[in-house]
């Protein structure tokens, strides 16, 4: 698949650059994609919720009712879980919610989300630009210039660029990342793929 590259005024430059049909052309696995969004969710969670059962309550351990002949259900001291201020039975404890994906099954689940984005003809590749200094203004008119609206964007360069990073901070719809960190769940949480030149050939080799 061939692409024209755009200057970030959003004109053509003439130039073309040639998509690998390994990443960007394959038929697009679901399963391995709901995988990979799954386990990179499930990293984001911090796993940190955590309730008091009954050994943990601060009280007397006193029984505070005879056993039988009450007419209500049975409880001993006053940490009981049926009572108010009681603790908590079964509650939340801190836990770790990643799980192991093989690297085989992550790498098909990227190229078959490029691959969906290619299908949607959703990827614009950008000739290689810098910024003098960060500017938040001058941010929003490149990706407005290139995909011609203000959809949900991802900027994927070759290497980091601090100034590109910092304009695009404060803006809820465009995300920039390096190539070399490019992942599932970013590729599908985006409406627009704006690659960068050199970062194609990174992309080509994902």
């Amino acid at each position: 698949m061939e692409l024209s590259v755009f200057n970030k005024e959003g004109q053509d430059t003439g130039r073309k650059v040639v998509l690998n049909d390994e990443v960007f052309g394959i038929e697009p696995n679901q399963h391995v994609v709901y995988l990979a969004v799954k386990q990179y969710l499930a990293d984001q969670r911090q796993g940190t919720h955590k309730s008091k059962q009954r050994s943990e309550i601060s009280g007397s351990t006193r029984k505070l009712g005879r056993q039988k002949g009450g007419g209500g259900a049975r409880r001993g001291d006053i940490n009981s879980p049926v009572l108010v201020g009681g603790g908590r039975i079964f509650g939340p404890v801190p836990r770790d919610y990643s799980f192991k994906l093989n690297k085989k099954v992550k790498a098909l689940a990227r190229k078959s989300a490029l691959s969906a984005k290619a299908a949607e003809q959703a990827i614009i590749v950008v000739e290689d630009f810098n910024m003098e200094a960060p500017s938040t203004k001058t941010m929003v008119n490149v990706v407005k210039n290139l995909q011609g609206g203000e959809k949900k964007s991802l900027v994927v360069l070759n290497s980091q660029n601090k100034n590109v990073l910092l304009s695009a901070r404060n803006l809820k719809s465009v995300n920039v990342m390096q190539a070399a960190d490019l992942n599932t769940y970013a590729v599908l949480n985006c409406k627009t793929l704006i690659l960068t030149e050199s970062a194609v050939a990174t992309v080509n080799n994902l």
